[in-house]
């Protein structure tokens, strides 16, 4: 019977395909919330415009480890076939996310990357937890309100997760050309970046008033600032929050982030500077108290030379300076260029200080694997379309292109070369488009020509255009002379592009003397980003980097600002634009790809609309009819010989295979597959193949586990048996050694006995006499096998010195809580050793808190909060925690790292949660992503709030004094009998010496010098650990007699 539509989870299955099918299935799912469809191994998503329960631990769980039939399409399962092909093969992946502006692209990257943190080791890291808020933090800077999408992204990322051992050990970001015009204007119906509202919506108006910040309504860079905020104050405040909450868990210092909000109100006071001009035509500041001095003291220049700057040109000729005025209108361009520079700068800047936060260490990045996600811009087609959309359209040309490339091109090619019949797919190829963009005499270049004389115009630009590409098919002109515009039918369709301010944006030059001024400014973020300098790729480098957890200072000469190319040409925006899509075609290219295509289902946005035409038109212009006959019909996974062999000679039963086209043959054989082909080099399978393979691979593994099981258990029976007897044999040689040293000591009794007799019976004046007292003869070696006789457990034996380095109060932490993992946010996580010691070790936590914390847990009166017990084990936690009622906790210094753990009690047990510093100061709970200022402020916090899905609140500090005592406290704050010997925890331990009136050949206490007899008791329990060897106890062991002199 023939399914239903939409009840097709895989349109490559369908027997019969056209254009009309493929729209009604898509429809058919869209209507039922199905909003993910298989195209073979490629995933349509189409955007519902609303919020679906399909996201949560719950689904990301069941889409963990899973086959992709198992479940229904998902965005989940395209990060979980990257992350185990990974891991197969060793290899990196990548994958690519594309459509139309407001398609879902933003949120599919994210929905991705968590699910990928998820695969890692469950958000339980700080380096994982912040990479799942690097976008929160880019959209609010990089992301705006458009016509076609309330959160598009003005800018394009690839971000790299690098893995080692399956674990997410660093991450890189890699932006691209940021729309900064939007900072000064936005056309009808849109709005500036996310930021300049959230700042208005969440800083606290003490904050405001120090920015000199009023209503946003007088900021001529906000369009309709106060009614924006009406509408979404709640959205912009949280939206704060969030970005507050991201920068402190990725790593940003407060300091910085001060810096950061002082910028950003300086980019909107700039905006209200305003000039005249006198008859002349010789511009003015109308007021220079105004924002002009605000801007001045935000940013710590000298406001005479920033309004020179902005109303005066200088240069220089022939060793001469030529001052000329510039008109209003100049002035306020260079206005507006000065605050672009310094949002764009600023916005590189976050990206390289993420970059620097989450860089893996330099042993981690030579055995790393990673999975790239680009997140580009959608095509977008308005009203007037100007350079940033040309930049914008042609990325997606190029990723259109390699879409084609991989999934028609690359494939058909293959099948030629190695032999393989099927029928050709014919697919609408871009390449001359891409070519008429990109080439030595394509668009770029001649406005990167004309760009460089000074004399050019928008208008020269756009006749260069007509005189250049008139006859070709995909480029038109006006019909009126005087136009500056011109057309291009890209493969989404025509796209009329307005010439008006090419050449100004494409130089993106600043005014003379703006960039040192802002290199001498008081502002350190400010002279820091205006010192940088700009790649080949307009990535901005700045004069050092530090990498925070590898501590190495990578020192780089100090560039001019301005981004230079070999020949020393300063390089255009198109310019890097172009070496960045080249780099991102590359690092691509190395890569094994996924992609994921975005549709978008209406033009307003709206749930539950699916308008066809719209619809139909998207899946012409990406080519899914021509893609889904492909994987239909042909063949997505082509391995070599060697690596199909290598992966799956465990189904034909071989330990060992030559990889051979018949030995290929035989495994898929032994799998019982039909419907594949051999090539030449090549095993040639149906995406679907590849899943029958790994469930038959998976019976085979659970197979051998079990064989494991068995064998390792007979072996370990048979090494215990074989104890067994050893001390069996051993205990019996101590019984014939004891009962044989009873027989001797009996006859030497004796013998002792007769003469001692015979003694008394002879006169006294016999032992008058002095006899000289023959040396001892040495003892005898024992007989080999009693030496190997280890004496018995109960004799009393010299305790064994115990090394500070041995003593951990975590050596029982072995619990079930996922959160309390072990990790490092101040140095290296691979390294050992800190300026506290050794990591892991009592006297490394003792030094760190010291030097650290010792502020946090007190109050505000200078006392130490009730809730905090010093350093002690788990074990002594619930053993305080054991007769309270739920919800009550305490808070311990951690051993196993630097940081803190929660332990509370609830029914029937405790739970313990790791507690982290970030790097900015603050702390966070493991797994969670809310970060609090304070120690205090995360206990509040979670009292009203659950800590955890099970819905667990602390409720009462165990306070009381028998519930914490003072083990463990004198370490850490000094004080008490016992902080003398805590405080100087790597001294080596006192010699024992005898006590007063100590005879020899008596059971006596051993005590160290000069201290009590239970001093060393005393100094066992102090430390609140589990003492190594026997304990140091009142009977000592048997003492040596002096000799006699």
């Amino acid at each position: 019977m023939a399914a239903k539509p939409g009840e097709t989870a895989d349109l490559a299955v369908l027997t019969h395909l056209n254009e009309a099918i493929l729209l009604n299935e898509l429809k058919a799912r869209y209507t039922t919330d199905d909003i993910y469809t298989y195209v073979g191994d490629i995933l349509v998503a189409v955007n519902p415009f609303k919020q679906l329960t399909i996201y949560d631990k719950k689904h990301m769980s069941k889409y963990k480890n899973a086959t992709r039939k198992q479940n229904a399409p998902h965005i989940y399962a395209i990060s979980d076939a990257a992350y185990h092909e990974m891991m197969a093969d060793n290899k990196h992946q990548c994958c690519v996310i594309s459509g139309e502006s407001g398609a879902g692209k933003t949120e599919s990257c994210k929905f991705m990357i968590a699910q990928l943190m998820e695969l890692s080791q469950g958000k339980t890291s700080l380096v994982e937890q912040s990479v799942i808020k690097v976008n929160p933090l880019l959209e609010a800077f990089g992301n705006a309100q458009t016509l076609m999408n309330d959160n598009s992204s003005r800018f394009g990322k690839y971000i790299q997760l690098k893995f080692r051992n399956g674990h997410v050990v660093g991450a890189k970001i890699n932006e691209y050309l940021l729309e900064k015009s939007r900072v000064v204007y936005q056309n009808p119906g849109e709005q500036n970046f996310h930021i300049f509202y959230c700042l208005f919506a969440g800083l606290d108006q003490d904050t405001k008033d120090r920015l000199r910040l009023g209503n946003p309504d007088k900021y001529f860079y906000l369009c309709e600032g106060s009614a924006i905020l009406r509408r979404k104050m709640k959205e912009k405040k949280e939206q704060f929050e969030e970005l507050g909450n991201a920068m402190d868990l990725v790593g940003f210092e407060r300091d910085n982030q001060e810096n950061l909000f002082v910028c950003l109100a300086a980019v909107l006071h700039m905006g209200n500077i305003e000039f005249g001009q006198d008859d002349n035509e010789y511009s003015f500041v109308k007021d220079k108290t105004g924002p002009l001095a605000i801007v001045a003291e935000l940013m710590g220049i000298d406001p005479n030379l920033m309004g020179d700057i902005l109303t005066v040109s200088v240069s220089v000729a022939r060793g001469e300076t030529f001052r000329r005025h510039l008109n209003e209108e100049k002035a306020a361009a260079s206005r507006d260029a000065i605050a672009k520079s310094l949002y764009d700068r600023l916005f590189r800047w976050i990206v390289n200080r993420v970059n620097q936060l989450l860089a893996p260490t330099a042993e981690e990045m030579s055995l790393a694997v990673e999975i790239g996600i680009l997140d580009d811009f959608g095509f977008e087609k308005f009203d007037t379309n100007s350079f940033e959309q040309l930049c914008i359209n042609l990325a997606n040309e190029q990723l259109q292109f390699f879409f084609n490339q991989h999934i028609f091109m690359l494939e058909q090619q293959e099948y030629k070369s190695e032999g393989i019949d099927i029928a050709s797919i014919s697919f609408k190829d871009n390449k001359d488009i891409l070519e008429f963009f990109l080439a030595k005499l394509g668009v770029l270049a001649i406005l990167d020509d004309e760009s460089s004389f000074p004399k050019a115009t928008d208008s020269t630009f756009v006749q260069k255009l007509h005189k250049q590409f008139d006859k070709l098919p995909f480029y038109s002109k006006p019909r009126t002379t005087t136009s500056d515009k011109f057309t291009i039918s890209h493969y989404a369709g025509q796209v009329e592009y307005d010439g008006t301010g090419f050449l100004e944006k494409n130089r993106d030059s600043l005014p003379s003397g703006a960039n040192e001024l802002m290199q001498a400014s008081k502002n350190p973020l400010v002279e820091l980003i205006f010192k940088g300098t700009l790649s080949r790729t307009g990535t901005l480098t700045l004069g050092s980097v530090t990498s925070r957890r590898t501590g190495r200072l990578k020192k780089k000469p100090i560039h001019p600002a301005a981004s230079v190319s070999k020949g020393g040409k300063t390089l255009t925006v198109g310019a890097q634009f172009k070496n960045s899509l080249q780099v991102l075609i590359e690092k691509m290219n190395q890569a094994s790809p996924h992609f994921v295509r975005c549709i978008k289902p209406n033009h307003s946005k709206a749930p539950n609309k699916f308008d066809d035409q719209y619809v139909k038109a998207q899946l012409s212009y990406t080519g899914m009819l021509e893609t889904t006959r492909i994987r239909k019909e042909g063949y997505a996974i082509r391995p070599t010989f060697e690596e199909f062999v290598q992966r799956y000679k465990t189904l034909a039963a071989q330990v060992t295979m030559a990889s051979t086209a018949a030995n290929s043959r035989k495994i898929l054989t032994s799998a019982k597959l039909e419907g594949y082909q051999i090539g030449k080099t090549k095993v040639f399978l149906k995406y679907w193949h590849v899943d029958k393979l790994i469930e038959l691979l998976e019976v085979v593994h659970k197979a051998a586990s079990m064989i494991q099981k068995l064998v390792r258990g007979f072996i370990c029976r048979r090494r215990f048996r074989k104890l067994v007897e050893q001390l069996r044999k051993e205990a019996n040689e101590v019984a014939q050694l004891t009962a044989g040293m009873a027989d001797s000591i009996g006859v030497v009794y004796q013998k002792l006995k007769l003469l001692n007799t015979a003694d008394e019976k002879r006169p006294k004046e016999e032992f008058a006499a002095k006899v000289k007292t023959p040396s001892p003869e040495p003892p005898k070696p024992l007989p080999e096998a009693v030496a190997k006789i280890s004496p018995p457990s109960d004799l009393h034996t010299p305790p064994k010195e115990v090394k500070m380095e041995e003593l951990s109060d975590d050596e029982d932490d072995e619990d079930d809580e996922k959160f309390d993992e072990d990790g490092d946010v101040f140095v290296s996580r691979n390294a050992r050793f800190g300026k506290f010691g050794k990591e892991g070790t009592k006297q490394a936590s003792v030094r760190w808190f010291k030097a650290t914390q010792s502020d946090a847990v007190r109050n505000s009166m200078g006392d130490v909060q009730l809730w905090f017990h010093g350093i002690i084990t788990r074990r002594q936690a619930e053993q305080r925690l054991v007769d309270k009622p739920n919800g009550s906790f305490l808070i311990r210094v951690s051993e196993s790292q630097f940081g803190y753990s929660l332990s509370f009690r609830v029914t029937g047990r405790c739970k313990h949660y790791l507690v982290k510093q970030v790097n900015s100061g603050k702390y966070i709970i493991a797994g969670e992503a809310r970060v609090h200022k304070t120690l205090e402020e995360l206990i509040i916090y979670y009292q009203n709030n659950p800590i955890n899905t099970d819905g667990d609140i602390l409720t009462r500090a165990c306070a009381s004094e028998e519930c914490r005592g003072t083990e463990g406290m004198g370490t850490l704050l000094g004080g008490g009998s016992s902080s003398r010997e805590e405080e100087a925890p790597h001294l080596p331990p006192r010699k024992a010496s005898l006590a007063p009136g100590h005879r020899p050949g008596q059971h006596g206490k051993l005590t160290n010098s000069g201290a009590s007899p239970n001093a060393n008791k005393k100094m066992s329990t102090s430390r609140g650990t589990r003492q190594k060897g026997p304990p140091i106890s009142d009977s000592g062991p048997p003492l040596p007699p002096r000799n006699k002199k």
